[in-house]
């Protein structure tokens, strides 16, 4: 999301008092079959084991048809995203707004009805690192997180950890937060087969070199600790390719990141970035591997009308191209771009069927419900 956004809000309390009544909030066991637990144990800094948190008991026969049962650990094929036949696979879902802000709107009741009545394959954890985030209480968000992946992996969705970071747009301004988190991250998930590692959501105002500098540096302290989870990494101006800054997918291409199993990142918003946009997509994916890890049907602002033409001609690429896409955002902000009305996540719902999603809501629950083409032969 673009740095012109203002989604500030007072939480009213302390971080860490709300952070634990959501980590409360969301051990709900889930109403649909849960996936298969990792290991037991993992370890932890200095060669000690922690205790894994996944509890769930072996999954029954049903569990195979969620999205990360079918398709197993995810790696890079060629320009696209594969499953565990080796098979290209689009996954469709949506984005947690700021954590800090809306934890109220990711609960057991909402992410089951993302699993089940949305048919979501996977969940993005927006985690921003500033305006309220990671660094105020490290500790906390890092134990939101590992309880958000939880959950997503109990109800068989994919979960993809966003590295928030926006303001400001140079990633190096978080380095050395980011190894401290992704350490932890990778030391504690590294069992699973449902993950994905965004590390770094819209790099701005710098150079690709500086992006390119920032992953080879990051990526090296998470394959340390888990070598198979794809990567995501952001590309310049606002992870558009550089477009949104007058450059173009260029300079990726000549110099991409020295690292294998990664995928680039590339958000648009429908009533903003039309034709310009829309065409460097579709060059993007004939050369290089490309998760649309974040959108909307508005304006860059995540708010305005909603251009659902535009927007469907996105679609139509991504599904032609098997290019994986989330949407911004599952909320209830104020704004068009989140799903659900003012005062739904307060409420506790409903969650499931649409009269609590605003027009946006709807568009995208119908198609995420679309059923998915995952190929297992």
């Amino acid at each position: 999301m673009r740095s012109a956004r203002t989604w500030t809000r007072g939480t009213g309390a302390a971080a860490g008092a709300l952070i634990t009544a959501l980590l409360l909030g969301l051990t709900t066991a889930p109403t649909t079959p849960a996936v298969p637990a990792a290991p037991a144990a993992q370890p932890a800094p200095g060669g000690a084991t922690v205790a894994a948190t996944e509890t769930a008991p072996a999954a029954p026969a049903a569990a195979a048809t969620t999205p990360a049962a079918v398709n197993g650990r995810l790696t890079v094929c060629g320009t696209k995203l594969c499953n565990r036949y080796g098979k290209p696979v689009q996954l469709r879902g949506m984005s947690t707004h700021g954590l800090q802000w809306y934890r109220q709107c990711v609960t057991s009741g909402s992410l089951d009805a993302l699993a089940t009545d949305w048919k979501a394959d996977v969940l993005r954890v927006s985690m921003y690192v500033q305006e309220g985030g990671y660094e105020t209480d490290p500790r906390a968000y890092t134990d939101l997180v590992h309880s958000v992946i939880e959950q997503a992996t109990a109800r068989g969705m994919y979960a993809i950890v966003d590295w928030h970071m926006l303001d400001p747009g140079d990633p190096h301004h978080n380095l050395s937060r980011a190894k401290t988190f992704f350490t932890e991250i990778a030391q504690r998930h590294r069992g699973k087969t449902n993950l994905l590692y965004e590390i770094a959501n819209e790099p701005n105002g710098v150079s690709w070199s500086r992006i390119k500098s920032y992953a080879e540096q990051l990526i090296p302290v998470i394959r340390a600790h888990d070598p198979n989870t794809p990567v995501l990494v952001g590309t310049r101006a606002w992870s558009s390719f550089g477009v949104s800054e007058g450059a173009n997918e260029s300079e990726v291409v000549a110099a991409p990141v020295n690292a294998s199993n990664i995928m680039y990142t590339f958000h648009f918003y429908a009533s903003s970035h039309r034709d310009a946009y829309l065409a460097t997509l579709s060059r993007v994916a004939d050369r290089l591997p490309v998760f649309v890890t974040e959108f909307g049907t508005q304006n860059y602002a995540g708010e305005g009308d909603d251009d659902f033409a535009t927007a469907q001609r996105y679609l139509d690429l991504m599904a032609t191209k098997k290019i994986s896409w989330v949407n911004w955002n599952f909320s209830d902000d104020h704004r068009t771009g989140a799903v659900f009305k003012p005062g739904t996540c307060g409420a506790g719902g409903p969650w499931t069927g649409t009269a609590s999603l605003k027009p946006a809501g709807v568009w995208i629950r119908d198609r995420i419900r679309t059923p998915d083409d995952f190929p297992t032969g």
